[in-house]
């Protein structure tokens, strides 16, 4: 009964103007809020994908590393195992460090990564070649694959350089005083060069593990991680459990998201502080809607006497003011929840809305619609709409009026 009672008040005009001014505001802030929330997630969680597939192009499914210092030690019968176990579908060995990287007078730091043939299982680095081709060599003949910025940085063509590169790079069991002596010196050609995202193309080289370990005096079976790749990436959890317990607490096994913590939880920060400044809206329209449901209860003194004398109590008063409110937030929820749909479905299919500058991998905002974003922006309205509608509402029911000739 309240709802009719509330459907008629939200259809009917008011016999003060301002009212419906109000009301009509109150609806337009709040489906204007919805829009811009669902928009933004759906921008947020557009980039969220499209960061996650660069970084999945680099990073393994699971690392092992040490839990304790920078290297690790595996025998042959652990790799067998690990190699056997069920769920993973290959493995590469790696050995890695800081590096100084000179080409005559043009030289960077780099971090210098030696891996084995197995790599290209288990990492996406070999298929997104810019330039020359994706080899490491040998240890006594190394070949060096560079990111795009690295290339640029020692002034290089991957593909068509001549002259072989100068890798420094630290020995590992070096006791000695003299600095120079505790850099390993190696020469190494350049065979190409890989583009997929800035940190790992301003930052990385890959190259030879034999080589790397051969000049940091690295044990036969000690290496800096060890990188796998599953068969089914869904049962990544799972999978690194059963790892970790395999191998014990001197390693540290770690899914692709723990490999880059600090980026998931500062994209996922930056996601949902966006949608509180958003939210701070809705509560500016909570306001109107406040001064909206006051007129209106001023207004329908005489409806609310004559519904006290048919018997309504004051419970049942209360929620007609308080449906009147909800109908407010649910016809704005929806007006702006369509209008977020429809301009996205747009930006989708004709990449209206262009990204400035020319360093990105796509030229415009990426779009992606999650049900769960829509039904928390829809159900935070509706608890905004509630708490405002709820003192006007009290407010109706506690008064008493009555009527007059």
């Amino acid at each position: 009964m309240h709802l009719k009672f509330a459907w008629r008040y939200f259809r009917a005009k008011k016999s003060t103007n301002a009212i419906n001014i109000i009301a009509w505001v109150t609806l337009g802030v709040i489906a204007f809020s919805t829009m811009c929330q669902v928009l933004v997630l759906s921008v947020f969680n557009g980039f969220e994908d499209l960061v996650k597939s660069l970084y999945s192009n680099f990073y393994s499914d699971v690392r092992v590393i040490a839990s304790k210092g920078k290297t690790i030690t595996l025998s042959v019968s652990q790799l067998a195992s690990i190699r056997n176990f069920a769920g993973v579908r290959s493995i590469c060995l790696v050995a890695e460090d800081k590096a100084l990287l000179q080409n005559g007078e043009l030289q960077t730091v780099v971090f210098l990564k030696g891996v084995d043939e197995n790599y290209s299982t288990v990492s996406g680095v070999p298929a997104n070649m810019q330039n020359g081709t994706f080899a490491t060599g040998t240890a006594d003949q190394p070949l060096l694959v560079l990111g795009s910025g690295i290339e640029n940085a020692v002034g290089v063509e991957a593909d068509k350089a001549l002259m072989p590169l100068t890798v420094f790079l630290p020995k590992r069991t070096s006791n000695s005083m003299d600095p120079s002596s505790s850099l390993s010196e190696g020469n190494a050609s350049a065979s190409g060069s890989f583009a997929i995202q800035q940190d790992f193309d301003n930052k990385y080289v890959i190259t030879n593990i034999d080589f790397v370990k051969q000049q940091m005096n690295f044990l036969p079976n000690e290496f800096s991680a060890l990188e796998i790749a599953l068969t089914d990436p869904g049962k990544t959890n799972e999978l690194t459990g059963t790892l970790q317990k395999m191998l014990g607490p001197e390693y540290k096994v770690q899914t692709k998201y723990q490999q880059n913590t600090s980026l998931y939880n500062s994209m996922k920060l930056e996601k949902w502080a966006i949608y509180a400044v958003l939210t701070l809206i809705l509560v500016i329209a909570a306001f109107n809607m406040i001064g909206a449901l006051t007129m209106l209860v001023l207004e329908k003194k005489k409806d609310i006497s004559v519904l006290q004398a048919l018997g309504a109590n004051r419970t049942m008063i209360k929620k007609i003011f308080l449906s009147e409110g909800l109908l407010l937030a649910v016809a704005g929820v929806t007006a702006g929840t369509l209008l977020a749909v429809i301009i996205s479905l747009l930006q989708l299919k004709f990449k209206w809305v262009k990204l400035q500058g020319n360093s990105f991998l796509i030229d415009y905002f990426p779009v992606k619609l999650i049900v769960t974003d829509f039904l928390l922006v829809a159900l935070t309205a509706i608890i905004i709409a509630f708490a405002a509608s709820w003192f006007p509402a009290k407010k109706a029911s506690e008064q008493i009026f009555e009527l007059r000739n």
